[in-house]
């Protein structure tokens, strides 16, 4: 076994710029207030501006990256690294970058102002132990999210870190589960924070942490193309030639067009 599952050259990719901190919510607030402001929609519009324009798919801020790192051949498993180690140091911290990029806008993601864990026309239930569905709002889903993968990710029965240890025969499906969480808590911060994490000028990050999550499942078959679908327009123009994400194609087709009526997962 490798020692540890965190020293990856990715690491330095990912944070090599600090997000910006010292803050105040009152200069957070005003920051949204102006990109509101700018993407409302005309006076003789028909629907609100959420629902006509999504913000996260404006050219200015697609292609904004914190690195210039051609992604489709780093998430590539090196020569003489064992899958499960690659999948294992990959997979631990995608989970905390994820995490710290949730925690930059986790003050706005509120109970009363995410009501349900929602990405789009999705919405999405959490199950417990026993296999039980739960509604919960955006904040508690994250934080089931979050509480179980910590858990998973510091089991030295399903992590191993010392050396003799082996990986379990689930591994692999376990690391695909974790994935899907991962998945719909940057979803979330697209469809229901991108506007703080634009005030935060913090979009540069996500696109680079979302480039470089979606090239890695894509790479070892880690999200099933119908759990991501939810965000194929933007994994579109992400990931297909324009920002160096490379690879592109295999998303176009699973949008399968806008829907109005709200899907359950």
């Amino acid at each position: 076994m490798l020692a540890g599952h965190g020293g990856l050259p990715a690491d330095r990719a990912l944070l090599g710029q600090p997000p910006k901190t010292g803050l105040s919510c009152k200069m957070v607030l005003q920051a949204v207030g102006k990109v509101l402001r700018k993407s409302k929609a005309k006076p003789n519009g028909k629907k609100p501006a959420a629902e006509e324009k999504k913000v996260y798919l404006e050219p200015e801020y697609t292609k904004s990256r914190i690195t210039d790192f051609g992604f489709k051949e780093l998430v590539v498993l090196p020569r003489e690294i064992d899958l499960n180690e690659w999948l294992a140091s990959n997979t631990t911290t995608f989970f905390h970058h994820v995490n710290l990029q949730y925690s930059t806008i986790s003050e706005f993601c509120t109970g009363e102002a995410c009501q349900t864990m929602a990405v789009c026309n999705t919405q999405y239930y959490w199950y417990d132990e026993r296999g039980k569905k739960v509604k919960c709002t955006a904040p508690q889903y994250v934080d089931f999210v979050m509480s179980s993968v910590q858990k998973l990710v510091t089991d030295e029965d399903v992590f191993p870190t010392k050396y003799g240890r082996e990986f379990p025969s689930s591994f692999e499906s376990l690391v695909k589960k974790i994935c899907k969480y991962l998945f719909h808590v940057l979803a979330h911060i697209y469809s229901s924070h991108f506007k703080e994490t634009l005030a935060l000028e913090l979009h540069g990050h996500l696109n680079t942490l979302y480039v470089h999550f979606i090239l890695f499942a894509r790479e070892f078959n880690l999200l099933d193309p119908k759990e991501t679908a939810v965000m194929d327009d933007l994994t579109e123009v992400l990931c297909s030639g324009g920002g160096r994400g490379g690879g592109g194609g295999d998303a176009a087709g699973g949008a399968a067009g806008a829907q109005n009526h709200v899907k359950e997962r």
